[in-house]
């Protein structure tokens, strides 16, 4: 009999693992699931390329079709509502409401995540979206007018980079974060107050401490009304305040789930015959000694080739760096590492009038992590020196007249 491997998620990790199964030498079927019209395509430009015009829905395709089809790679449009694990099969409701049973023999959760919807007076008004897929963007970008006020709700990297790509197309915009500080969860002080700057230079309106009392509007949002009774007009409302694993088939299904899908080094879930890869996995990091789940497409395509290894049979190990990007106006931000519990920043570059600098985040005198605008070889170095554990001078950090090249000789690895 014919083997069937079943992906359920069209998604960044689902592209990746089709042609990683053949690559690793499955010979059997392979399905992909999802419940959108289109094949898998690239989310990131959604909040910027694709809502400012520069990229055409042709072109967000993460691989061509033909590619597909010579990989005998089917797709089918629909939602799994449950997985039977010991008769290791899966029901399926159709778009025009049929249900069906599939079976197979292995399966790959890539399933993503979903936005956090905000639970307010008025959110369920017309003009209120969130941004996450393509019909999002879509129904967003069919919306955008010149002149027009656009509020958005979070500060961040979703919310300023959406607000980035609206003031470029001439819209008034103003940004609502809870926090003191735009990126706070992410980012140093020092790196949240040059986005402050950046937008503000732009024209952006930045309201801090501000959390969101509800929206008004006659059946259309026409004003947002703050906590301290501020209110502001509304020609269009995005909120972007994080986002949700999806966990509850998997869950349902009787696997490991602790804030997202546990999987092991291998990208294996509690059951050996399916695997888990992307945004809605947790995974153990030897680098960090921590379990992480990453929003991250890096992460998603390598561990789709772990897994893809995993379901033929071999084991290809998955620890990889976490690494992020963000495109604001013409600001490239590059991360390296995650900078969660770190003691010291140190600034390379200008932060308070350039355009162009980089904020090292060490923990006991090691780097851990980095922010990098619009310095890729201070980035390509970091992604380098995080991996090896490397402790480097603070001040030779901060020195922009040494060449990065000359910082790789300052390292000293950890080897513990």
């Amino acid at each position: 009999m014919t083997r069937k491997c079943i992906i359920i998620g069209a998604s960044h990790a689902a592209a990746q693992l089709t042609i990683s199964l053949r690559q690793e030498g499955w010979d059997g079927e392979i399905l992909v699931i999802g419940d959108e019209s289109h094949l898998p395509y690239h989310r990131p430009p959604l909040s910027k390329a694709f809502l400012s015009g520069e990229k055409t829905v042709e072109t967000l395709s993460i691989r061509p079709a033909a590619l597909y089809k010579k990989n005998n790679v089917q797709f089918l449009q629909g939602r799994v509502t449950a997985i039977n694990r010991n008769k290791k099969t899966l029901t399926l409701r159709t778009n025009q409401g049929g249900v069906d049973e599939l079976s197979y023999n292995k399966l790959a959760l890539c399933t993503g995540a979903r936005v956090r919807q905000v639970k307010l007076p008025g959110c369920e008004l017309n003009g209120i979206h969130y941004l996450r897929d393509l019909a999002d963007a879509e129904s967003i970008k069919s919306k955008i007018a010149e002149g027009q006020r656009a509020v958005i709700v979070g500060g961040g990297y979703i919310g300023l980079e959406t607000a980035a790509s609206l003031r470029k197309l001439g819209m008034e915009v103003s940004v609502l974060e809870m926090a003191p500080r735009i990126l706070q969860r992410v980012t140093a002080p020092e790196v949240s107050e040059f986005f402050h700057r950046m937008h503000t230079e732009h024209g952006v309106r930045i309201y801090t401490n501000s959390a969101v009392a509800g929206f008004v509007g006659n059946g259309y949002v026409n004003k947002v009304v703050l906590a301290n009774g501020t209110e502001l007009p509304a020609h269009l409302v995005i909120v972007g305040v994080g986002v949700v694993p999806n966990t509850e088939l998997a869950e349902a299904a009787g696997l490991k789930v602790k804030d997202g899908i546990v999987v092991d080094d291998h990208c294996v879930t509690s059951d050996i015959n399916i695997v888990a890869a992307g945004d809605c996995t947790n995974q153990f990091s030897k680098l960090y000694d921590r379990r992480v789940r990453l929003e991250s497409v890096p992460n998603a395509t390598a561990q789709a080739k772990s897994a893809a290894a995993s379901l033929c049979s071999f084991h290809k190990f998955c620890d990889t760096l976490p690494w992020f990007w963000s495109d604001q106006y013409d600001l490239k931000l590059q991360i390296a590492g995650l900078s969660h519990g770190y003691d010291e920043v140190v600034i390379r570059g200008d932060q308070f009038s350039g355009r162009s600098f980089a904020a090292f985040y060490l923990k006991e005198g090691q780097l851990i992590a980095v922010d990098c605008v619009n310095r890729p070889q201070e980035f390509m170095f970091s992604k380098k020196a995080i991996t090896e554990k490397a402790h480097i001078k603070p001040e030779r950090l901060a020195d922009d007249s040494v060449p990065v090249k000359d910082l790789i000789f300052d390292t000293e690895r950890n080897t513990q």
